[in-house]
């Protein structure tokens, strides 16, 4: 195997390892990354969105027979801080990676303070995305990917059924986990940020609703989303400025949660692109 011009500090050949045994169970297990304060990051575009995001990377792990070397010197270039880097064969890689087609490079990376408390608005016109319990990494690895597609200023997830660093969040996010605020917390937490914060909150749920379009969402704005199972807690329908709904035109009564919240998020971005042209 072939060093990173004098970057490696080791190489780690078999899975028997202590230290690869510790990242699969990093990789596992929420209770680890948490205590921890760590996570693993798999592919070179979510590693590259994370340095991005302003996470510190601690090491990077290359399988060199299948990353170029390159890549690799220009992630170590991209930072002004110290990374150890260790050659990894390519068993190593497959025990720790989740993706069969990934380019042969893992980085563990520091958790961030993820409070509401940490929630920085850089205008003084937000949009926030909130989403109530959601279970599916997929879901909110969808969500992520449409809070930066339209880029809004957070996502607040409400009640959290998992971490945010889980690897499959971060696998359907494509490291859009990386580019977004993100917080989390209780829905009496997340409503009382909300309005100490004088932030609109519209609800999307079924009663009681209007239709979403005919909503204006050019004042500081939050859209609340809730499972498409159980729908949001009576909590947020008794705080909200108001329930909207998106017209179904078809057999069916909701779709899925990211889709919806999509539609709503780039109804707002259309409006306020009025009005600021």
């Amino acid at each position: 195997m072939q060093l990173i011009s004098g970057n490696m500090h080791k190489q780690i050949i078999s899975i028997h390892n202590s230290y690869i045994k510790e990242l699969a169970q990093l990789k596992e297990k929420s209770r680890l990354r948490k205590q921890t304060q760590t996570f693993l990051i798999e592919g070179l575009r979510e590693i590259t969105l994370a340095i991005k995001g302003d996470y510190i990377i601690q090491t990077i792990l290359a399988a060199t027979s299948i990353i170029n070397n390159e890549e690799v010197e220009k992630l170590l270039n991209s930072v002004n801080y110290p990374i150890e880097v260790i050659e990894i064969s390519n068993d190593v890689y497959q025990k720790l990676a989740l993706r069969e087609s990934t380019e042969g490079i893992l980085a563990v990376a520091k958790s961030k303070d993820l409070s509401l408390k940490s929630i920085v608005f850089k205008n003084e016109n937000p949009l926030i995305l909130v989403a109530e319990a959601p279970e599916k990494p997929g879901n909110i690895g969808a969500l992520l990917r449409t809070a930066d597609a339209a880029g809004i200023d957070a996502v607040l997830i409400a009640n959290p059924k998992t971490d945010i660093y889980n690897p499959n969040i971060i696998r359907s996010s494509i490291g859009c986990v990386f580019t977004t605020q993100i917080a989390t917390g209780t829905t009496s937490e997340i409503i009382s940020f909300l309005k100490e914060h004088h932030i609109n909150i519209f609800t999307a749920t079924l009663s009681a609703s209007v239709e979403y379009q005919t909503i204006d969402y050019t004042k500081p704005s939050a859209i609340i989303v809730g499972t498409e199972a159980t729908g949001l807690t009576d909590e947020w329908l008794q705080n909200t400025s108001k329930n909207i709904i998106i017209p179904m035109r078809g057999a069916i009564d909701s779709m899925n949660v990211s889709v919806s919240a999509a539609i709503i998020l780039f109804e707002v971005v259309r409006q306020r692109q009025i009005i600021n042209n």
